[in-house]
């Protein structure tokens, strides 16, 4: 029986949803973006009518403004996000129990055993269509096929409100022709790569050597080859996996360019605190470290570290950020925002402290971070500081308040996250 995989995206969801609640903005190009004055000025969303200007996510406010000097630009509001994203998997898990997001508007859904063919599959997938738009409000693109890849591509191709079907028998027609740069995961710096051997497609990289990607990429060039070939064969999540944390990080837009690594010191320590109070809230303790970067020219790197030993508390924490820092970030331009997560996670073990090297220094860091939770229980979160981040108003961020649960990934194990 053939796997049926749907990947439901919401179009334009965070402007779908505001103009939900100012209607006043229908029909006028809308952004959603940060607070350009605390330098959070980028397009985080924008509707269609935005987009007919050519303004694009990521970008700066500015720019998006010059493009469309009439630009309506709209705070952010997370918490109504993801109020209309639980109640979208709502209707989705009404389906089938095995639905996994891929962010705040993104879902695969997996109808496998449902005795279906993608005919059937389709007139489900406009059966949502209409679920979606009358329930919630908001518009879907839906690509239905065998797996997760060609599904989540499928989503991309008929937008807005569009159903794209991927099959066995039609991915050569419909999937290779397309730019190698609309594969899952091949980012820009990928792209160029690809580019400079002569792949420009995604049937290019099908039909490229094995051996030869995995020469120059690693296991991710073979990873790519292998989503060309329609070879994905990753599950969908479990409804009740949708609870187990995979990893816990969080990122942060910050206020001035980093430009020094005092400045990324400070950063560091202000999303370390956030990471690591966070995993002992939970009773975990993570085995893997991983930051991200982000430059000014919006150009993105990450890298991961596994540790010694599985650890939550907060200076082991910052100094192996820290460490994959300065051990790989070489191109030292400024830097306009940051993530740090921790990965490979597993349940907290105290009596491991009583074996390991260096007992009564992690004993020590141990008792403080606790006390620290405590003071912040009962009077907050900036009760209570490290004498650190008192030394620059970078320093003076509550990382708490913003956090960000990873989503499960393809990319497992290595020692580089991306190059993208």
């Amino acid at each position: 029986m053939a796997r049926i995989i749907l990947h439901v995206d919401m179009n334009s969801f965070y402007a779908a949803v505001e103009c939900m609640y100012h209607p006043e903005l229908r029909g006028l190009p809308l952004a959603v973006g940060g607070d350009a004055e605390k330098r959070h000025g980028i397009v985080l969303a924008k509707n269609e009518y935005a987009k007919r200007f050519g303004v694009k996510t990521g970008e700066a406010l500015w720019q998006a403004r010059q493009k469309c000097p009439g630009l309506e630009i709209i705070s952010a509001d997370y918490p109504l996000y993801m109020r209309y994203s639980n109640l979208a998997r709502q209707i989705y898990r009404s389906y089938t129990p095995k639905v996994e997001s891929f962010g705040l508007d993104e879902c695969w859904l997996d109808l496998s055993g449902r005795d279906m063919d993608f005919f059937e599959a389709s007139r489900l997938a406009e059966e949502l269509h209409v679920r979606i738009i009358e329930e919630l409000g908001v518009t879907v693109s839906i690509g239905v096929s065998w797996n997760k890849i060609f599904a989540k591509l499928g989503s991309d191709m008929n937008k807005p409100d569009g159903t794209t079907v991927i099959t066995p028998d039609n991915y050569r027609q419909r999937v290779w022709p397309l730019p190698v740069g609309e594969l899952l995961y091949v980012g820009p710096a990928t792209k160029r790569k690809f580019q400079h051997a002569g792949i420009y497609t995604i049937g290019d990289l099908a039909v490229s050597s094995p051996d030869w990607l995995q020469e120059r990429l690693g296991k991710v060039g073979l990873m790519l080859w292998h989503f060309a070939r329609g070879e994905d064969s990753s599950a969908v999540a479990e409804q009740d996996e949708a609870s187990i944390v995979k990893s816990v990080g969080n990122s942060v837009t910050t206020p001035r360019d980093l430009v020094g690594d005092e400045d990324v010191k400070l950063i560091f320590y202000a999303l370390g605190e956030s990471v690591a109070a966070r995993l002992r809230e939970q009773g975990l303790q993570t085995a893997c470290v991983s930051i991200s970067i982000r430059d000014t020219d919006l150009f993105s790197l990450g890298w991961q570290m596994k540790l010694s030993q599985p650890t939550d508390l907060t200076l082991e924490i910052v100094g192996a950020a820290l460490e994959i820092y300065h051990k790989n970030y070489l191109q030292k331009h400024p830097i306009r925002s940051m993530g740090l997560r921790a990965e490979k996670l597993s349940p907290a073990d105290p009596e491991q402290l009583n074996f390991l090297p260096d007992r009564q220094r992690r004993e020590q860091y141990a008792r403080i971070d606790r006390a620290i939770d405590h003071l912040r229980s009962r009077f907050g979160y900036v009760s209570v500081r490290r004498a650190y981040l008192l030394r620059d108003e970078l320093g003076k961020m509550d990382a708490k308040r913003s956090h960000v649960i990873a989503p499960i990934s393809f990319l497992k194990g290595g020692e580089k996250i991306c190059s993208n």
